[in-house]
């Protein structure tokens, strides 16, 4: 699944709230491991196939990136 179709796939998330399962289901639809969530620690190493999940100050999923 390439990164376009990480974005289709995970769409419906956005808006919703990001949750202890949330990183789970992200790796469950995309099959990737290397996934982030708000407030994990990052490595300064880019990693194309990282997802990290973006959400703001009320834990709401506002959007992907990668790398």
């Amino acid at each position: 699944m390439n990164n376009e179709e990480v974005l289709q796939a995970l769409a419906h998330l956005i808006g919703t709230t990001y949750d202890e399962n949330t990183r789970d289901t992200v790796m469950r639809i995309t099959g990737r491991v290397g996934v982030l969530g708000p407030g994990d620690i990052r490595t300064l190493q880019l990693d194309p196939n990282r997802i990290t999940i973006r959400a703001n100050s009320d834990s709401l999923i506002e959007g992907f990136a990668f790398g």
